[in-house]
């Protein structure tokens, strides 16, 4: 489970040590007398048989104090406020905790709810470091991305109230302000190339307690978390400590060079288990320049939804088994990829003559370009190469919502709504063409073509898929089929090419999903 380390909400923490009594006596444990006990005064540990002075192994150092002395007052604590939501068209009745009140009639705000000072607050915080001596800091875009007022605190305990500068919610970055100068600050080391092995020291604010540092090695580079809401990160992978509150805080290498910028953990319990991710400088570093001089991040856009094209999708297509490329789920009405004449099913082999390998080198390649540029895609459509000239149009803030803007569908069962007509069966699917009947049963917008499911025979492999009834084919083997002979007939080639399986485009009401269907044995 992926985990982003930055709130603590309510933060108190308690340290607490325990002493044993006894009730009188002597407590006498097994074996307690087995050996004299050692004389009272300064224990001189031996360094060995040899007589060897205490010594780290070749390359490890000493001691991180020195780097830790030399970079920690660069790092600061972030602690946020953020308001928290009255329900709305609720009055409050005064003298009684929030959320205690009458309702409003629907449509109604409470008088001088936009203006709620004494609305309730929650406290988080997270870390951040200079990188100016002007008051510049970088943390992370999800430590403050919805507060309503930032403190830093920095380590000879001064508090300093920050503006929000600027942030990149791609990239998970955000710049902080405070007013002042000769603040002590740290650099970033683009040039940098840590290897798998090399110490890190991770500095930041874990559960409240500032300046605390832990140590490390570089667990793997260009770690690939799949994580949707930064989709431009190839991640340092560390096992050095991070905890709730170390998001935004510095990576050090041993030189004491920042090389990233702490940001995730993978977690089943939700605390450090030595797995955390850290946004390399060579990222960081130039996304953050460009927040500090007022800039807002632009990136190319297609408008597709794409996927890897794994092996169980290559047969079905009568692909070589080692084919790459990304394979394009769904396409947003009018955007530039759908004004370009990309349809779903295509295959992305190629951007601008270079090959693609993923979906992931996809979306980082075109959110390499500027809004404007051409992108000349090679794809593969029904099994022909086929080149596509799209013009890269600007990333919404709001790609994922946009994606995810879907009209819900499916069998209501709702006894007003139009019954269903008898269908064909195909492959234990009962299917029908588009009809206005079935676009009202269904819930299927007058946009969409194929051909809809009505019922799904329980014992066929569909049914042991459980495919919803209500579900719209779109494709088969990236073929369109809007009638069921078209269905068919995709079938009876794939059968006729001895492939065991086609691969179908469904659209489900939470965007469309190719699926392996294997064929039945008649």
């Amino acid at each position: 489970m992926m985990k982003r380390k930055e709130f603590i909400l309510g933060a108190a923490v308690g340290l607490t040590f325990a002493a044993a009594a006894t009730a009188g006596g002597v407590i006498d444990w097994p074996g307690a007398n087995a050996q004299e006990r050692p004389a009272a005064g300064r224990l001189l540990p031996s360094a060995g048989a040899a007589g060897l002075a205490f010594a780290p192994p070749q390359g490890a150092p000493l001691s991180f104090a020195d780097i830790f002395d030399q970079v920690s007052p660069a790092v600061v604590q972030i602690d946020v406020e953020t308001r928290v939501e009255r329900p709305t068209g609720l009055v409050q009745i005064p003298g009684f905790p929030p959320g205690f009140g009458f309702r409003l009639p629907e449509g109604q705000t409470p008088p001088g709810a936009e203006e709620d000072e004494d609305a309730p607050t929650a406290q988080g915080a997270g870390s951040g470091f200079f990188i100016s001596a002007d008051g510049f800091i970088v943390t992370n875009n999800h430590v403050v991305e919805n507060a309503t007022k930032i403190t830093v605190r920095l380590a000879d305990e001064r508090e300093l109230e920050a503006r929000l500068v600027g942030r990149d919610a791609d990239t998970d970055l955000a710049v902080l302000k405070v007013e002042g100068s000769s603040f002590p600050f740290v650099s970033f080391e683009e040039d940098a190339d840590p290897r798998v092995g090399d110490w890190v020291i991770a500095v930041g604010n874990p559960f409240g307690l500032g300046g605390t540092a832990t140590a490390g090695i570089v667990s793997a580079r260009a770690r690939d978390i799949s994580d949707s809401r930064t989709p431009y990160t190839d991640y340092l992978q560390i096992d050095a400590a991070i905890n709730r509150g170390n998001s935004g805080g510095p990576t050090f290498d041993i030189y004491g060079r920042v090389i990233g910028v702490n940001s995730a953990i993978f977690s089943p319990t939700g605390g450090s288990v030595g797995i955390g991710f850290a946004i390399p400088s060579s990222i960081a570093k130039p996304v953050t320049e460009r927040l500090m001089r007022g800039e807002t991040i632009q990136r190319g856009y297609l408008g597709v939804q794409i996927q890897n094209l794994p092996e169980e999708y290559r047969g079905p297509l009568g692909l070589p088994a080692d084919q790459e490329g990304a394979y394009v789920a769904e396409v947003t009405p009018g955007g530039p990829a759908a004004q370009a004449g990309l349809r779903e099913g295509d295959i992305v082999v190629a951007l601008n003559g270079r090959p693609i390998t993923s979906s992931t080198e996809l979306t980082r390649r075109v959110g390499q370009a500027s809004p404007g540029d051409n992108l000349r895609l090679e794809v593969i459509r029904e099994g022909r190469r086929q080149s596509i000239n799209v013009r890269s149009g600007t990333r919404p803030s709001d790609v994922n919502a946009a994606l995810n803007n879907l009209s819900e569908g499916g069998d209501s069962a709702q006894p007003n709504r139009p019954q269903a007509p008898a269908g064909e069966v195909v492959e234990g699917m009962t299917v029908s063409p588009l009809t206005d009947t079935l676009r009202e049963r269904y819930s299927i917008p007058s946009t969409v073509r194929g051909l809809v499911i009505t019922a799904v025979t329980e014992t066929s492999r569909a049914g042991r898929a459980q495919i919803p009834v209500g579900t719209v084919i779109l494709q088969v083997n990236s073929r369109p089929v809007s009638t069921v002979a078209e269905f068919r007939a995709q079938v009876a080639a794939a059968r006729a090419d001895n492939r065991e399986s086609i691969l179908v485009l469904f659209r489900t009401p939470q965007g469309n999903r190719p699926f392996v269907l294997e064929l039945s044995d008649n």
